[in-house]
């Protein structure tokens, strides 16, 4: 069986990858794979984890961060359409669609903005704040289990280092 170049078998799919390149491509620096794979990769799971753990309340993955953005906002859970924007990253359509649909189902509501008779403020509902509760609570119960068995130093370091890249990605 061919080595990674760090001299071992390969451990993962991303290695058996980086291998196969590194053969048919040995003019090429594919180093990038293997951190970069192994990201998108477990961007993968990750997305799949979450899923299932919303269908379990009842949630799209959109749903629950229009939630979560509301409940982090704390008391009285409200923020401005535009607000809402900046935390999820959607065009105005797409929120005022997205705000309409968990309206209907009572997770959120709309009021009239105090500071701006023109303005719209989105509120969390009590069944709104119980849902979003509920779901982040069984989605840490899920994402600690997908992590566990990885020693905390080594968690914190991870951590560190996705964020040095993430900042990356953030500043430009």
């Amino acid at each position: 069986m061919a080595e990674t170049d760090t001299g071992r078998p390969p451990r993962d799919e991303v290695d058996r990858i980086v291998l196969a390149w590194q053969r048919e491509r040995p003019d090429l620096d594919v180093r990038p794979l293997t951190v970069l794979s192994r990201v998108s990769r477990l961007a993968r799971h990750l997305d799949l984890a979450r899923r299932a753990t919303f269908a379990r309340h009842d949630l799209e993955t959109w749903e629950f961060d229009v939630l979560a953005a509301l409940r982090r906002a704390g008391e009285p859970y409200r923020l401005s359409p535009g607000a809402l924007l900046t935390q999820t990253l959607v065009t105005s359509g797409t929120m005022t669609n997205r705000i309409d649909r968990l309206a209907e189902q009572g997770l959120v509501e709309r009021m009239p903005s105090p500071d701006d008779r023109r303005g719209v403020l989105v509120q969390l509902t009590p069944a709104g704040l119980r849902r979003v509760d509920e779901a982040f609570s069984a989605l840490l119960a899920v994402e600690r289990d997908l992590i566990g068995d990885l020693p905390e130093a080594d968690r914190e370091r991870l951590a560190e280092l996705l964020r040095d890249v993430l900042t990356l990605f953030d500043a430009s």
